[in-house]
């Protein structure tokens, strides 16, 4: 019999690059449907309370997490943590460095994309963002919706994508880091969207051989991203490997229009068993 219990493990808010406030996010899953979601914004987890309190509201499991950006052989890698403890203090420093990093680091790029001769300000992005931690998404969006580039690809493919002429490098740990960390927090470690690593398949591997020795429980073989063929795979690697499988969108709201809450492109189906193996794993851990 078919799961209807539909969830969402891979969500963003307005805390990191999302369009839609923690509380509004809450909402939004209410009217999708999903029983249970995820909040994992990149390198923060100041969402979480807020969202904690509209969950309990509306009835909706929510799960606080987090997408830590790391990096290994030149390659960014994100490392999902669910039931982390935001207050963990190795956690929330590391967290915190990031955050005051990013803030200088948004100041460089608008400057860069200055010398390209793009029209555009830090004052004209708070303006056009108000509460909102910004971030290269919301910037692409601004020259999109300036009419200076004509879609947000072409932002990221040109100007503020890796290696692009824009781009500031930020502080990175490595997949195996952040699995320590996360598993000190108090979380559950997850390979978030392993196609998108764009690893040589010897190399993710290795990778996930790595990750897995230091505690790495799952991986995302279900994704908005994913062919039917890359979701084939990944839930064989899963299974090779011994880890479970989760599940998640990727919702930006606006900033990536084309991706739904808790149906991606229309092509995810995420069942609360996903998040149930991760339960029962976690109350295994603690007794």
């Amino acid at each position: 019999m078919t799961d209807t219990r539909i969830i969402d493990m891979h969500v963003h808010s307005s805390a990191s690059d999302g369009t839609f406030a923690p509380a509004a996010l809450l909402s939004e899953a209410k009217k999708a449907g999903l029983y249970a979601m995820a909040l994992t914004d990149h390198d923060t987890m100041d969402g979480v309370e807020e969202a904690a309190a509209a969950a309990k509201e509306l009835d909706i499991e929510l799960v606080p997490g987090v997408e830590i950006s790391t990096e290994y052989q030149d390659r960014e890698i994100h490392v999902l943590g669910y039931y982390v403890s935001p207050e963990y203090p190795r956690m929330k420093a590391m967290l915190e460095k990031f955050r005051d990093f990013r803030s200088t680091r948004n100041v460089r790029m608008v400057q860069r994309l200055q010398e390209e001769g793009f029209s555009i300000t830090m004052e004209q992005l708070t303006e056009k963002f108000p509460d909102s931690v910004l971030t290269r998404a919301h910037m692409s969006r601004f020259l999109c919706e300036t009419g200076q580039i004509p879609d947000t690809r072409t932002a990221f493919a040109k100007y503020l994508g890796e290696n692009c002429c824009c781009y500031i490098d930020r502080p990175k740990i490595s997949p195996v880091e952040a699995v320590t960390l996360i598993l000190e927090a108090g979380g559950l470690a997850v390979l978030a969207h392993p196609v998108l690593c764009d690893l040589e398949e010897h190399v993710l591997r290795q990778m996930i051989a790595e990750m897995k020795e230091a505690g790495m429980c799952g991986l995302e073989a279900v994704y908005s991203e994913n062919t039917a063929e890359d979701e084939i795979h990944m839930k064989q690697l899963a299974e090779e490997f011994g880890l479970l499988i989760t599940g998640g969108s990727d919702f930006h709201g606006k900033n990536k229009p084309d991706i739904k809450l808790g149906t991606g492109k229309g092509n995810l189906y995420i069942p609360y068993a996903f998040l149930q193996s991760l339960k029962e794993l976690k109350k295994n851990e603690k007794n």
